[in-house]
């Protein structure tokens, strides 16, 4: 795995969208590492937050897909959520709707929400909108919490 992140490192703006995209579907990556690097390394943390904030969202909307194709045997075995969990968010966002989407970016049950949404039909550009800020928001408060780590060690 240390030779993928840094590898996608090297890659720069494009590395850091690909490692978000791959988080924010179900494939369990860490972007944050290499979003931090790319900015200890110089490159603009505005850009940073952008590329990460579009690849995550592009990954949630993998999610927002396969709920909407329906089919749980797949959800199952390639996402390795269980169709009880699915079904138990639906129920929570039963008349909540696609602003829910927000909280996509929360670990552990963001994917289950992204799915659920696919599953009632959501309005996508809805759901698109309310996924990016959640996510842009997330980004932008986890790089401003370690930039305060980084300089406390200095």
């Amino acid at each position: 795995m240390e030779t993928i992140t840094q590898l996608l490192i090297d890659w720069g703006y494009l590395g850091l969208f690909i490692s978000a995209l791959l988080a924010g579907s179900i494939i369990p990556f860490s972007s944050e590492l290499v979003m931090v690097a790319l900015v200890k390394v110089g490159l603009s943390p505005a850009v940073c937050v952008l590329a990460a904030t579009l690849g995550n969202t592009l990954g949630g909307m993998t999610c927002y897909y396969m709920g909407h194709l329906g089919k749980t045997d797949w959800i199952e075995k390639y996402f390795k959520v269980k169709k009880e969990k699915i079904e138990k968010t639906q129920r929570f966002l039963q008349g909540k709707g696609a602003l829910m989407a927000f909280f996509a970016f929360l670990p552990f049950v963001g994917e289950a929400i992204a799915i659920a949404l696919g599953f009632m039909r959501s309005n996508v550009f809805l759901t698109t909108t309310s996924m990016f800020a959640g996510k842009l928001l997330r980004y932008i408060t986890m790089l401003l919490a370690l930039q305060g780590a980084i300089s406390m060690i200095h």
